[in-house]
């Protein structure tokens, strides 16, 4: 690298992280700081450019908008009453706390299509500047990322690593593990402790981290319990928390296909919150299809929203209730009737 380029990334490094020099190695450290000295009234008056330029774990970059999350999950989450009032309250409360106990570990289940991580899209939309593209918001796919089940102390060694190391960059991390149910067993184990409840590890505090396990696991206790309501006669906005919660945190331990199976995670109540996403029905298609329009700025069509959700395929065979795929092939059909 050009010294001069070299030089200016690392003093951009240092204004970025406070003037703390630790993340740098030593020689180019003194060389740095020795700019930086010289360079005092230069950055004082413009370091907001740096700032404004250069993605930095700062408030100009990460600020949580609760009524920016409030709002899309308004519109934009369809059928998902009991998610979608327990993410709002938990990221929150969660963010609005400046002395957390714990990081926020929330543990999203249903069937595929229903919102998973679309919810968490959302979530990092409105927390950091740059959405899911920031650098501190964080994904793993099980057969991307630990798709060899006789690496798996390999893997547990480099998550931990992966997850300290950016959690030292910045305390307000996202980590989003997604296709849990194809986890190695005892992979997520490995990073229980910076989901306890301890001050730092290593000097490091995880208290302001946020992670999020997306699952299957479980979905067929919650559309059981959504069938059993509907055979009922009664409203699916009727089911509640407390319908789901015990049921879906037992399903998921005791499964050993589903990533947290028999995990001290469970065992030691460091899951925060398991979040049902409800199997969607015939309306919550068309109103996908309708917001699908919307966010490709066509005028949204009612009469091609019922095209589309007519050709879904739906479950039971006999009654057609629920959608198969959720919302999930929406995009690809709309291309056909667009």
């Amino acid at each position: 690298m050009n010294p001069r380029k070299r030089y200016v990334l690392l003093l951009w490094m240092l204004v970025c992280s406070g003037g703390s020099t630790e993340a740098i190695e030593p020689i180019s450290t003194s060389i740095a700081v020795g700019m930086a000295a010289a360079l005092t009234g230069f950055l004082a008056s413009y370091q907001n450019i740096f700032y404004y330029f250069n993605e930095c774990c700062r408030p100009e970059w990460i600020a949580f908008n609760k009524t920016g999350l409030q709002v899309d999950l308004e519109n934009k989450m369809f059928g998902q009453h009991i998610a979608s009032r327990i993410i709002l309250k938990a990221v929150n409360g969660f963010i609005t706390n400046d002395n957390p106990k714990k990081p926020l570990v929330l543990s999203l289940h249903g069937w595929t299509g229903t919102g998973k991580n679309f919810v968490s899209q959302l979530i990092a939309d409105n927390i950091y500047k740059e959405g899911m593209d920031s650098n501190f918001v964080h994904m793993f796919t099980s057969e991307l990322h630990f798709p060899h089940s006789s690496h798996l102390d390999t893997y547990k060694s480099q998550l931990q690593q992966w997850i300290k190391g950016n959690v030292s960059n910045c305390a307000q991390s996202m980590f989003i593990f997604d296709e849990m149910d194809k986890m190695h067993p005892g992979l997520i184990d490995s990073i229980k402790p910076y989901l306890d409840y301890y001050d730092k590890l290593d000097g490091v505090s995880y208290r302001k981290a946020i992670f999020i396990f997306l699952s299957n696991a479980g979905g067929e206790s919650i559309t059981q319990t959504a069938l059993d309501f509907w055979k009922a006669g009664r409203a699916r906005e009727e089911i509640e928390l407390k319908d789901l919660e015990t049921l879906l945190s037992l399903a998921v331990f005791n499964n050993k296909k589903s990533g947290l199976w028999h995990t001290s995670l469970i065992d030691k109540n460091l899951v925060d919150f398991f979040v049902p996403f409800l199997p969607l029905e015939y309306r919550h298609v068309v109103q996908c299809a309708m917001a699908e329009m919307k966010a490709r700025g066509h005028r949204p069509d009612r009469g091609v929203a019922d095209q589309v959700a007519k050709d879904v395929v739906y479950f039971p065979k006999s009654e057609r209730v629920f959608s198969v795929k959720g919302c999930k092939t929406i995009q690809s059909k709309l291309d056909y009737y667009l």
